[in-house]
């Protein structure tokens, strides 16, 4: 809809707000309502704002430090999956805060394009995703100690699953074990491997090392993927995983990657840059808060995410990450190892001039903010002379 009155609002409404009334009103609506509606919009606009001088970070720290002294909820795991755990509640907040390069449970929520978000092959799809070493593939393993060999039987429906032939895991072996050893089809049975030394002295102790080793070999998935698990979510299917790598996941062509998300915000900001990972921050703080049922004012949130990515890097909120950043070095000393910083500073010389609220605290003077930002100067006159 367009009418005059959306000029003369334009200096008093964000432009966004005005698009989004714009959007918003059907075609046939009244001057006066809608004049209505814009005031209505200054007023709840204004009334977001922060006053001048406002300690925003005092009052945001307050807002998400009480209600998150009221949570209990540690873990929960998805049913029959054991080892899908994944971290919540107050342990949660922790690790995204304190900026935690490795978290306890990373996870992932892959969607997919159609028609595999309707639920195509999404169990053969989940299981080729899934990193998978050779072990998953044996259904028995045997050592010949008079002919000093080993054959490896494998589970033929799985390889058919997952559509691997018994010769590309040959291929991988060889690669895997370059030297020393031959590996080559049974003669008795396609799935069947043999394994046999090439070297001339048969050491059997070396072949029991070996069959540890070789089950361990890598065949097929995204490494870091430990776990994968199909669920339905409204009308379509992902697969929610344990572990991450959305490098990887990426080049999948079936999968949606716009949608795709990880909890590993180090991982969002090396493959998608610093923006992405600070609305990681925000989503997941915003998702432990609503799933704990409390209520916290998103903005508070995003001036965290804001100083937590401000540096473009991600830092956690303690001495190694944004502490070590400030200015001040009184402020660097007052939250830890205070005589190290002083010290340090006293060497290079280093001037604090005083401009944020602890440095101004601790040496006893009015701190900037609220009513301690305005400055008085008064010109006085020269007294007369008798």
């Amino acid at each position: 809809m367009e009418s005059k009155l959306f000029k003369e609002y334009e200096n008093q409404l964000p432009k966004r707000i005005i698009e989004d009334i714009k959007e918003a009103v059907p075609e046939k609506f009244s001057e006066s309502k809608l004049k209505k509606v814009l005031e209505l919009a200054r007023e709840e606009y204004v009334n977001s704002l922060a006053e001048p001088g406002e300690s925003v970070g005092l009052v945001a720290a307050e807002s998400i430090g009480e209600p998150s002294t009221q949570m209990t909820l540690n873990t929960f795991h998805f049913a029959g999956v054991s080892e899908m755990n994944v971290t919540t509640g107050l342990p949660r907040i922790i690790e995204v805060l304190d900026g935690r390069a490795e978290i306890s449970t990373k996870m992932m929520q892959i969607y997919f394009k159609k028609p595999y978000s309707e639920g195509k092959d999404i169990k053969k799809i989940a299981e080729s995703i899934k990193e998978t070493t050779l072990r998953e593939y044996i259904q028995e393993i045997s050592i010949d100690v008079a002919e000093a060999q080993m054959s490896m039987t494998l589970k033929a429906e799985k390889l058919a699953r997952v559509d691997i032939k018994p010769g590309q895991i040959i291929k991988v072996l060889e690669k895997s074990f370059p030297k020393g050893y031959q590996f080559r089809p049974s003669k008795d049975d396609d799935h069947t491997i043999m394994l046999k030394s090439t070297s001339k002295e048969d050491d059997l102790n070396n072949l029991y090392k070996l069959k540890e080793k070789v089950q361990d070999v890598y065949i097929n998935g995204i490494k870091g993927i430990t776990q994968v698990l199909p669920v339905k979510r409204g009308d379509e299917y992902i697969v929610v995983t344990a572990g991450s790598n959305l490098k990887d996941v990426a080049k999948l062509e079936f999968v949606n990657f716009d949608k795709t998300v990880t909890n590993d915000i180090f991982e969002i900001e090396r493959v998608l840059g610093i923006e992405a990972a600070r609305q990681a921050i925000i989503n997941e703080v915003l998702k432990v808060i609503d799933e704990q049922g409390l209520n916290v004012d998103p903005r508070h949130i995003m001036l965290v995410a804001d100083t937590m990515s401000g540096s473009g890097t991600v830092l956690g909120i303690n001495r190694y990450g944004i502490v070590k950043e400030k200015p001040s070095v009184l402020a660097r000393a007052s939250f830890e190892t205070p005589i190290k910083h002083v010290i340090n500073s006293a060497i290079s010389g280093e001037t604090d001039y005083l401009r944020s609220v602890i440095e101004n605290v601790m040496i006893n003077q009015v701190v900037p903010t609220g009513t301690g930002i305005p400055k008085l100067v008064v010109k006085t006159g020269k007294k007369a002379k008798n």
